[in-house]
């Protein structure tokens, strides 16, 4: 039988192999004399790993933690995203002391999974109801958010033998409420950003949603005297 340590090297490397296979780095070109995702990028690469060095809920026999992934897949796309999880997993080996099959068990379950679930429901609900800001913020910033982190985390605790026990319903519910939390979070940082930073997100675009050209920044020109 193959070992769950197998399982999550295997998921990671296929995820990997997808990242390779579409060139990721093409994002980070310059468009116009800039770099658009740059900055969230390096936001993202430097906060993630931080955010996951916190310690999670040590009364819980399976540790919570903060993921982070939905949100960053937002910002700078699924493809950016494998390495900026990976990079945050194996941090945690620095941190927090944390050996191999547990950096690798927080990459799949805590990074890869819920941003590759992030993608493909959000896929869908553009699908669905098409480009609505609607649709955007209460389907791709919130719902989506919320039903990856959950599920991802139900399967990796049930997995591991979490939710046996007495505090087996305590266990879920904790789920649920960090799940919801963090889609709210991961909600009203992307509205924020909508609002005033809409570049900053490569799954936003004002032509497609807005029905009206990209924003620019308009020049103020001085009245003739």
């Amino acid at each position: 039988m193959v070992s769950r340590v197998a399982i999550e090297a295997i998921l990671l490397a296929l995820a990997w192999a997808a990242v390779l296979l579409v060139r990721p780095w093409r994002l980070l070109r310059p468009y116009e004399g800039r770099v658009p995702l740059a900055t969230p990028f390096l936001a993202s690469i430097t906060i993630l790993p931080w955010l996951w060095s916190w310690p999670g809920l040590a009364a819980l026999p399976f540790p919570l933690h903060w993921s982070g992934a939905p949100l960053v897949v937002l910002m700078i796309g699924w493809p950016l995203a494998i390495p900026v999880v990976t990079v945050a997993g194996a941090a945690t080996m620095l941190t927090n002391g944390a050996t191999l099959p547990h950096a690798l068990e927080l990459t799949v379950w805590s990074g890869v999974l819920p941003a590759t679930l992030v993608l493909l429901l959000g896929h869908a609900v553009r699908k669905a109801l098409g480009p609505n800001p609607v649709a955007y913020m209460l389907g791709r910033a919130f719902a989506v958010p919320m039903l990856a982190l959950a599920v991802c985390t139900l399967v990796g605790a049930s997995l591991g033998n979490a939710l046996t026990g007495a505090t087996g319903e305590l266990q879920r519910v904790a789920i649920a409420l960090l799940a919801m939390g963090e889609s709210s979070w991961t909600c009203a940082v992307a509205s924020l950003l909508v609002a005033y930073r809409p570049q900053w997100l490569a799954t936003w675009s004002d032509p497609l949603y807005l029905r009206r050209p990209a924003r620019a920044r308009t020049a103020r020109v001085r009245p003739h005297r």
